[in-house]
C-alpha cells in the first residue's frame, strides 16, 4: 500500500496528531510520501525515523501506484487535493485537523481507526461529481474543475452586477445581485447553503443556481440537471469581476466567455462504514436537532 499525504500548514495543536499518523505509517511499514511544500512545514515539528520521500505532483498515469491520498487539514485543504489527483481515480480521505471538517470527515482522534480501515479496506467509496468551467481564456492554472462550486461575484465594494444566464443556449433569466453561485451537490452544503440554497444529496445529478444578495426579491435558488450547460454574460459599472472555483480566484472582465458543465470524471472520497451523509448533516449542521432540550 502506498499513500500520498497532502497538507498546507501545521499548527501547534495539531502536531501530536500528525506525529501519531507518521509514527503509525512507519510502524506498519506503509510506504508514504509527503507533498513537498507541506514537508517543509513539518521538518522542524515532526520526527521521522528516515527522511521521507516527497512529491510536488501526482503522476496521473499511475506510474507511482499511489493507492490513497490523505488530506490533513480542513475542507479547504481537501479541496486542494482535487487539482492533484485530477482524473487518476486515487481515492481521497480527509482527516480533519482544521475547523468544521464537513468533507474531511475523519476526526483527529480516529487516526488509528483510519489506518486500520485502509489496511483492511473496510471503508465506503463515495464518488462525487465535479463542475467544469469553459472559457475563451486559460483560467484557474489549467485546472478548470472543482468539487464545490463556481461563483461569479462583484469585486470589492463595487455596485451589484447583472448576470444574464442561459441553459443550453436558451435564455433563463437575468440576476441583479452581488453574485451567482453554481454548486454541485457536494457544494450545496457550503456557500450556496449560506445564501439560502437547498441541501442536495451527493448522488443527485444536479446543479444548484443560487444568487448572492439578489436585488429582485422574487428570485429563488434553482435546481437544474447536471447534464445542462450553463453560460453567462456579465454587465456592471465596474470593468472587473471575480470568478472563483472552490477556493481559487481569478479576476475577469465582461469580454471573457464563461460556461459551466459537469466534469467528465469524478473524484472518490472515502468514509468509514460507521458514517454516512445523514450522520454528517446531523452532527455538523445540527439538522433536526431539538434545541429545547
Amino acid at each position: 500500500m502506498r499513500i500520498a499525504v497532502y497538507g498546507r500548514l501545521i499548527h501547534k495543536e495539531a502536531i501530536p496528531y500528525v506525529q501519531e499518523l507518521f509514527d503509525l505509517l512507519t510502524e506498519r511499514k506503509i510506504d508514504f510520501y509527503i507533498y513537498e511544500k507541506y514537508y517543509n512545514h513539518l521538518y522542524n515539528n515532526i520526527s521521522f525515523k528516515h527522511t521521507p520521500k516527497t512529491f510536488s505532483s501526482i503522476d496521473t498515469k499511475g506510474q507511482h501506484n499511489t493507492d490513497y491520498m490523505l488530506s490533513l487539514g480542513g475542507d479547504g485543504t481537501l479541496l486542494d487535493t482535487i487539482t492533484l489527483v485530477q482524473d487518476s481515480n486515487i481515492p481521497i480521505l480527509g482527516i480533519n485537523i482544521g475547523r468544521l471538517g464537513f468533507l474531511a470527515s475523519i476526526s483527529k482522534d480516529e487516526i488509528r481507526a483510519c489506518i486500520d480501515a485502509l489496511e483492511n479496506r473496510s471503508y465506503t467509496p463515495d464518488p462525487r461529481s465535479l463542475i467544469h468551467v469553459d472559457s475563451n481564456v486559460n483560467l484557474f492554472k489549467g485546472h478548470p474543475y472543482g468539487l464545490n462550486e463556481f461563483t461569479i461575484h462583484k469585486q470589492d465594494s463595487s455596485a451589484m452586477i447583472t448576470i444574464h444566464t442561459y441553459i443550453n443556449g436558451a435564455f433563463m433569466m437575468s440576476y441583479w445581485a452581488d453574485g451567482l453561485i453554481i454548486s454541485t451537490p457536494t457544494g450545496s452544503t457550503g456557500y450556496s447553503l449560506s445564501c439560502g440554497g437547498p441541501i442536495i444529496f451527493p448522488a443527485s445529478a444536479s446543479f444548484v443556481i443560487t444568487p448572492v444578495a439578489p436585488h429582485n426579491l422574487n428570485i429563488r435558488p434553482l435546481v437544474v440537471s447536471d447534464d445542462s450547460i450553463i453560460s453567462f454574460e456579465i454587465e456592471g459599472r465596474s470593468e472587473k469581476f471575480l470568478a472563483s472555483l472552490d477556493s481559487r480566484h481569478e479576476t475577469i472582465n465582461s469580454s471573457i466567455q464563461l460556461a459551466v458543465r459537469k466534469e467528465s470524471f469524478q473524484v472518490t472520497l472515502l468514509r468509514l462504514h460507521e458514517s454516512n451523509f445523514l450522520d454528517t448533516l446531523r452532527n455538523k449542521l445540527g439538522l433536526g436537532y431539538d434545541r429545547r432540550n
